[in-house]
């Protein structure tokens, strides 16, 4: 009985260490890829050069009945903060353990394109709206992040921050009263329409189907392979879900 119960107690032990090993390593990868993979970068400029193309286009077509805007998120968008990720993983902790810190650090470096476009965006006289999910204490700091490695128009007026839901329609539409919208640019579904919103991963592909028009005209996307809403819709949007758990999601969405 007593070699039974050592037998147990080392598989126990032996299985909860490879969980977080395995949950370890998977993060390290989404780091990995992010913060090295030349196909990323790529991606990044890709975005960037038809967001340029779609903008242009808009400019010349779109009737001028109000002023033209873009919408554009911050983060994984414009400012890289896989540092962050990194440091999570080399601590052992999970957000929102550091974020603060973090974006008081001010340091996150741009993502590749983003700088260039928004100027050309600037010089074509379109007013850009920073529409982030950072909390509105996270204003100052932020902007002086956007300002110090060279994005234009940082104005507290044109930072639109989540207040209380985390859903951005409500913003989009308090800007469409006075403006149109000829760009909505992000690394998350949801910066672009409610349709994403707390669905299921066959309902966002479903989604996808349906506005695939959009993707590289009107709605630019950028890679994130660090988080989002992709990785809740995994876990049936059980994000307290233990790491075993979120484990076995990850396991049960391999096509075979």
């Amino acid at each position: 009985m007593k070699n039974l119960l050592l037998i147990f107690s080392f598989l126990v032990l032996t299985g909860s260490a490879f969980s977080q090993t395995s949950s370890k390593a998977y993060s390290v990868q989404a780091v990995n890829y992010f913060q090295t993979a030349a196909e990323v970068k790529a991606l990044q400029i890709q975005a960037y050069n038809f967001a340029k193309v779609s903008l242009d286009f808009a400019l010349i077509t779109q009737p001028v009945t109000k002023p033209f805007a873009i919408i554009v998120d911050i983060d994984e968008t414009l400012l890289d903060n896989s540092p962050y990720q990194a440091r999570q993983i080399l601590s052992g902790e999970s957000y929102p353990k550091g974020w603060k810190e973090w974006v008081e650090e001010a340091i996150a470096i741009p993502i590749p394109g983003a700088v260039e476009f928004l100027n050309y965006a600037d010089e074509k006289h379109v007013t850009i709206f920073y529409v982030s999910n950072r909390k509105i204490a996270d204003i100052p700091a932020t902007m002086k992040n956007l300002t110090s490695v060279g994005f234009p128009q940082v104005l507290e007026s044109q930072m639109v921050f989540r207040e209380k839901e985390s859903s951005k329609e409500p913003r989009r539409k308090k800007i469409g009263e006075n403006y149109s919208i000829t760009l909505l640019i992000g690394d998350n579904l949801a910066d672009f329409s409610d349709i994403f919103d707390g669905k299921s991963v066959s309902d966002r592909d479903q989604a996808v189907e349906k506005l695939k028009s959009e993707f590289g005209s009107r709605f630019i996307m950028l890679p994130n392979s660090l988080y989002g809403d992709w990785e809740s819709a995994l876990y049936q949007w059980n994000n307290a879900a233990t790491e075993d758990e979120k484990s076995e999601f990850r396991l049960k969405a391999l096509k075979k």
